[in-house]
């Protein structure tokens, strides 16, 4: 099993990163990136992560695989597995065989799903406390957030999310500890909204301004969150719990649906997570 001495975050530099198709309503590709300013978005990201005690592996960026650069959809990790992303769009599945040999190389065990099952990695799977909370439908199908559980041997909540514009778990909830996530109520049904509000001791709400600039999509390690810039609120409320934010602003790789969390894998195991 890899041994980490610190919390590691995989994550893949923008040198080949663009907006050259859409497959969410963020993208188009009348509203290019800029290179140059998304390279110097994508370094300062890292060096706040550095700062707070992150120790950062990198996956060399490939070309034509401008979606590389958000490592969280490669897989969910797990102790020494990483179970690899089945993508939904065409565009992003040539991107499986390059993470794959990444994690082999690095010394885990790569997993697949069952054939027939969309899953895209820890874009939709989440764990808070020892209960994964999955989101499906618009990118990762339930049954197979379901059989992940059971390999897993651990309780899973199926979320169903409602907006396009959320179209992953981590665009709109954000697991702080086992007891803590923050989470934007309309990306969900009302399910998945009483269901975080019964799991989840203590969750706390952001504006639309903010879930708009990607406040749920942050990075926690330890007592520490990097954000995007924008969200106020949130910082408050963070701040008021004993968490330090840093924010940074990644408007560039908001401009294809991802911020700070898109950009990192976890290979450690989440702060928030108890893995049974």
């Amino acid at each position: 099993m890899p041994h980490f001495d610190r919390p590691t975050i995989l994550m893949c530099p923008p040198d080949h990163y663009g907006i050259e198709y859409e497959i969410n309503p963020w993208m188009s590709r009348s509203r290019q990136s800029d290179r140059s300013l998304a390279e110097s978005q994508w370094r300062q990201l890292r060096d706040v992560l550095i700062s707070i005690g992150a120790d950062i592996r990198l996956l060399d960026p490939v070309p034509r695989l401008p979606d590389l650069v958000f490592t969280a959809n490669a897989a969910l990790m797990w102790r020494d597995r990483a179970y690899l992303a089945r993508f939904r769009h065409s565009a992003r599945q040539p991107e499986t065989a390059v993470d794959a040999a990444w994690f082999q190389a690095a010394g885990f065990e790569t997993r697949e799903l069952p054939i027939g099952w969309d899953f895209e990695g820890a874009g939709d799977a989440l764990f808070c406390g020892d209960t994964l909370f999955a989101g499906y439908l618009i990118r990762s199908d339930v049954g197979g957030e379901q059989w992940l559980a059971k390999e897993l041997g651990c309780r899973v909540i199926p979320l169903q999310l409602v907006s396009d514009y959320f179209y992953h778990l981590d665009t709109c909830f954000c697991p702080l500890s086992p007891t803590e996530a923050i989470y934007f109520p309309p990306a969900f049904d009302e399910y998945g909204q009483a269901a975080l509000r019964q799991h989840v001791p203590t969750l706390i709400e952001v504006p639309p301004d903010e879930a708009a600039r990607f406040a749920c999509n942050a990075v926690v390690v330890g007592k520490h969150v990097a954000l995007n810039t924008g969200c106020p609120e949130l910082e408050r409320s963070l701040n008021e719990r004993g968490y330090t934010t840093h924010a940074t602003e990644l408007g560039e790789f908001i401009k294809a649906g991802g911020s700070a969390k898109c950009l990192t894998l976890r290979l450690d195991g989440e702060d928030a997570a108890l893995w049974p």
